[in-house]
């Protein structure tokens, strides 16, 4: 989900409310192979373990590249069904639409993202080294790697059978977030629920020169997919109020090929060049070198891939899709840097077009600012609502559909005095001029002591 740049007039409210917390050393992590902890510690080893390997490259993950090579291929046996003609517990599938748990599929840990270790390390000092820096609390790595299988699944899934000409945006909207709370056993329907696992914020579906925060709302009319669209896909999935943000773009028409590939490598630029103490200047100006080194025809026409300027990767905090960090797509005077134990959606948006957004008509979502109380409304029905928020929502974005989905009835006037009063931040989408096209690729990525893991990293992208 992308964040305006501190030269854009909005930013996300209570982004200094929280912190990352500091580790605990004697926290267990459950999770696939010693890879990822070892690299937690600063150990980069080659040895493996195949069977570990074998499962990921099975679930569609890719193993760190420390780890693939020189791997001897092993046959795979037969899958023995019970009599029932079922498969074992540990032997379950994803069915299509995916409807079976995670933790189902994988009880005995989640696979680990792409582990890419730091080109150098001599920025430790024995004393740094000693104290491990600060990671993460206990059940963190698993609420994050729960959180990226299920977004693996659930987009692959939308990429194979939802997204196709022909059908409506409502449709693949739903589609995704009916994957995501089925895959995580959280329906949300209950006060509470939702904060145990759920959509991280509303999916994007945005078309054309729409670069960021569409999602269909109730009462508009259906968005029908045609062969000539370019469709960028935006959602998260929280467990535990831990975000996975990545993104897609996706284009039936050949034409549009440099424009995905412009912002796909430009995305994976900008991860390459991420790591502790990399600094945002330097993150900026690669990304914007590598994207704007392509141009794309058009009609005979042919046009510059341009960084979209005022929209930025971020880092993420919990339940806090935007954090009080941004990775700008340009070169940038910005002096911050990334620090271990980062989380950081990492971003880039291109563009046909002039490279810059104004807010169109109509509403994404909405967030919640915790600075500010409810204490003072006089309108009932604002009241009621703001209760109806802060005990399924928190500060997590929403969006129309989701009240709805709960049953909310007649919260037009509720949710405008809350906007009114500050309570809540409408957010707008995000444009480019008419006739332009703009495309989206992104992965959340954890800051490791030894390297970086990209948690949402698939075998599609």
């Amino acid at each position: 989900m992308g964040s305006k740049s501190p030269e854009g007039h909005r930013q996300t409210p209570d982004a200094n409310s929280l912190e990352v917390k500091p580790v605990n050393v004697n926290s267990k992590v459950s999770q696939r192979g010693s890879g990822s902890a070892d690299l937690d510690r600063g150990i980069i080893d080659d040895d493996g373990d195949d069977d570990d390997d074998d499962g990921q490259e099975e679930a569609g993950i890719i193993t760190s590249p420390f780890n693939i090579e020189n791997k001897k291929k092993r046959k795979r046996s037969k899958k023995k069904k019970t009599k029932n003609g079922t498969l074992p517990a540990g032997e379950l599938k994803q069915t299509s639409p995916p409807r079976v748990l995670v933790s189902n599929l994988f009880p005995s840990g989640y696979p680990a993202g792409e582990l890419v270790p730091y080109e150098n390390t001599s920025r430790t000092t024995d004393e740094e080294t000693r104290y491990n820096s600060r990671l993460w609390d206990e059940d963190f790595l698993t609420d994050y790697r729960k959180a990226a299988e299920i977004h693996r699944e659930v987009r692959q899934y939308a990429q194979r059978e939802l997204i196709k000409p022909g059908k409506g945006l409502f449709s693949i909207a739903e589609g995704i977030e009916d994957g995501v709370r089925a895959l995580s056993g959280h329906q949300g329907l209950e006060p509470g629920d939702g904060f145990k696992a759920s959509m991280g914020f509303p999916t994007g579906l945005c078309l054309n020169n729409i670069a960021a925060h569409w999602t269909p709302n109730p009462g508009g009319k259906d968005v029908i997919l045609k062969n000539d669209d370019v469709l960028s896909v935006d959602f998260g999935v929280q467990v535990n109020g831990r975000i996975v943000d990545s993104a897609f773009t996706v284009a039936f028409d050949d034409k549009y090929d440099n424009l995905l590939t412009a912002v796909k490598e430009a995305t994976n630029t900008g991860i390459k060049h991420a790591g502790v103490d990399a600094r945002m200047s330097d993150i900026g100006a690669a990304i914007q070198e590598v994207m704007e080194s392509h141009e794309v025809e058009l009609d005979g026409k042919t046009f510059p891939v341009k960084a979209i300027r005022d929209l930025t990767g971020h880092n993420i905090l919990r339940y806090h899709i935007h954090g009080d960090k941004q990775v700008p797509f340009i070169k940038n005077n910005s002096r911050q840097k990334m620090e271990e134990g980062d989380v950081f959606a990492i971003e880039t948006f291109g563009s046909t077009g002039r490279g810059i957004t104004r807010d169109d008509v109509g509403i994404y979502g909405y967030g919640r600012n915790e600075d500010v109380s409810g204490a003072h409304l006089r309108l009932s029905s604002a009241k009621s609502l703001l209760k109806t928020i802060d005990a399924n929502f928190g500060s997590l974005v929403f969006c129309r559909r989701y009240l709805e989905r709960l049953g909310v009835k007649n919260y037009h006037l509720g949710i405008k005095n809350l906007v009114d009063n500050d309570i809540l931040q409408p957010h707008a989408p995000l444009v480019d001029i008419k006739g332009s096209y703009t495309a989206q690729f992104e992965h959340t990525i954890l800051l490791h002591s030894g390297g970086k893991e990209v948690i949402s990293r698939g075998d599609d992208y």
